[in-house]
Parts: structure tokens; sequence; C-alpha cells
């Protein structure tokens, strides 16, 4: 049985990308097939891949989800919306000296009010004006891009479009699926004329995948909550897919994750939940064999998850190989390509 420790590694501050390369699939990959590791460039996918094999993108798009506001009282209050309830209601996390109580106002980017209503576990409901324009209207026109919390500079121009893959479609996430932001066009349109094909989920990524993990018993950990939908369309790929024999690719842990919460029945169903599946070592994958993913934090949960899906003991030697060879790590930085155990 693995503990949290067992999931900690030393990073040097240096390696944390700050910033995105000028393109985005000049990062480099690293490719782990079972004890193998090879270092190639990201545009070397096209050659790693068949006809046929099958990239599963998650199309979410990040909202402008960060706000600074002022209560009635005159306190400071920073917001991060964490999910978008309907056109009029979020949930948020709401940051103040002291925290508010239903039926208070917070003027949010001195342009509008929300008014609080009930808490739900750490987050609170916040009504939006009820006349006007919507909740993902007054999103986009003033708040500002969250970027992730080891990013050490506030997002500018060049972050709000680089921190959105460029297949990004469905607005609801409040951090990128970032194994994604290697992909520009002229890259998919090589993997096209390659014959492989293209599908897509919809997981609109947390705050809580920051969140570290703070239980040594991994089996106390309880995992954030995240909605995805998966269309009929995409359960038609996937299963003409594994029919010829080739390779189902998640591109990033998020397409992961609502691939095989969708998969718990043994077969890849079509719909929308919520899904808080933990995956850690032990976990048999029903749907994706092959996974596109960056580097990803100390005793983080998506550690557990790769290794998982790679092996406890190949992750560790991939990953102390790219601190070696000066990889990049996190959001901004470079990725790698696993190939699970029971493929």
């Amino acid at each position: 049985m693995y503990s949290l420790s067992d999931f900690d590694f030393d990073l040097p501050p240096e390696r944390i990308a700050q910033f995105p390369l000028p393109d985005r699939s000049a990062s480099r990959l690293l490719q782990l097939d079972g004890d193998q590791v090879t270092d190639r460039h990201f545009a070397d996918i096209v050659d790693q891949l068949q006809p046929g094999d099958l990239l599963v993108m998650n199309n979410t798009r990040v909202l402008k989800a960060r706000f600074f506001g002022v209560k009635e009282t005159g306190g400071q209050v920073e917001v991060l919306v964490e999910r978008v309830l309907d056109n009029r209601a979020v949930l948020a996390q709401v940051r103040a000296s002291k925290s508010p109580k239903p039926g208070n106002r917070i003027r949010l980017a001195d342009a509008f009010d929300v008014t609080v209503g009930e808490r739900a576990g750490e987050f609170f409901t916040l009504h939006f004006p009820a006349q006007g324009s919507d909740v993902f209207e007054l999103i986009e026109a003033h708040g500002r891009l969250p970027l992730p919390p080891y990013i050490e500079h506030n997002a500018d121009a060049v972050d709000e479009q680089r921190y959105q893959t460029v297949y990004s479609k469905e607005p609801g996430a409040v951090a990128a699926p970032t194994a994604g932001l290697h992909f520009d066009q002229p890259l998919l349109d090589r993997l096209l004329e390659k014959g492989i094909k293209l599908a897509y989920v919809t997981l609109h990524v947390g705050a809580g995948t920051f969140q570290p993990v703070r239980v040594e018993d991994l089996s106390a950990h309880k995992m954030h909550s995240e909605w995805y939908t998966i269309a009929q369309e995409t359960v038609d790929a996937v299963r003409a897919a594994k029919a010829a024999g080739r390779d189902v690719v998640a591109v990033g842990t998020t397409s992961l994750r609502a691939l095989e919460s969708a998969s718990q029945s043994g077969e890849l169903v079509a719909g929308s939940n919520d899904t808080a599946l933990f995956i850690t070592p032990g976990y048999t994958f029903k749907t994706v064999t092959r996974l596109i993913t960056n580097f990803h934090l100390p005793k983080s949960t998506l550690m557990m998850l790769v290794s998982a899906f790679a092996g406890y003991d190949q992750i560790r030697k991939a990953y102390a190989h790219a601190i070696a060879n000066e990889y990049r790590f996190f959001s901004y930085g470079d990725a790698m390509l696993l190939t699970t155990r029971s493929r």
C-alpha cells in the first residue's frame, strides 16, 4: 500500500516553467514505454501514433474566474469562481478577513454586485444580478484569468491566449487542461493527415486540482468533484478505435478522468455527471491505453494517477531523468507520453 510520502520528490524551483514557449509545439516530450525513457520533441508525437489511433481532448475553456471586490463593510475580498451553476449563480471560493454571511452583498471589480447565498463546504453560492448580462458575460467582461499558484506573475494578454487550448470551446474551467496547450493547428492538421482521429470530452477543471493531499493515509483523502460530459459521437469513436485494435490516447489527465469515470460499468457510456474518481496504483484502466500529460506537483493526486497508469517505479525513474535533463515542469512546461502497463 502506498502513502502520501511515496509520491514526494525534490524539484528545483528553476524547473517550474513561469512562461510559455514562443511556439506551442516547441516543447520537449519525454516518452515512457515500460522501463524505456526516450527524449523527444513534442512535434514528434505524430510519429509515435499510428493511423486509426484516437486522441481524446478536453475542450473546456478557462473562465476569467478571479475577482477582487469589496464587502458592504469596506473589507477587501478575493473571489475565485469554482463552478457556474446557472446563468445567475456560481459556486466560489471567497477569501476575506471574515467570512461573509448569507444575504451579504459584495461589489466585484467595481462593476456589479453579487449576493451571498448558502454555503456548500468550502464554497459559497454567489447570486449574480437578476437583470442584464448573464454570468458568463460578466465573468468574461470583468474577471481576471486565474493562473496556477506556482506561476509568479499576474495574467497578461499572452496568458489569456496561451493558457487556453486552441480547441477550447465550452466555458467553465478555472484551470487549463494543460497537456492540450502543446497542440497548435498545424500539428493537429498533421495528425489528421496521417489518419489519426480526434474526439472531444468536456471536463471543467476546478481549483481543487491544485489543492494538496493533506493526509498520509490515501484512503482518507476526499477528492474534489468536477463536472464532465461525453457525447455519443465520442463513445462511438472510442469503440471504433478499440474494435480496430488501435490506441485510445487521452490528452491530459482530465480527459482520462472523464473517460474512466464514464467507464466504471466496464464500457464507456455517453452522458454528463460529476466525478470524484481518485486513481491510485492498483486501479485497472478500462478505456485509455496511452496518455499525454505534463509533469505534476509532488504529493499530488495526479502523481498518483500517472504512477497507476505507467508504473510507480517507472514514473520515479522518468521524473528523475526529467529533472536531471532540465525539463520544464507544470502548466507551461514540457510533456510526457505514457503507455499503460496493462496495454
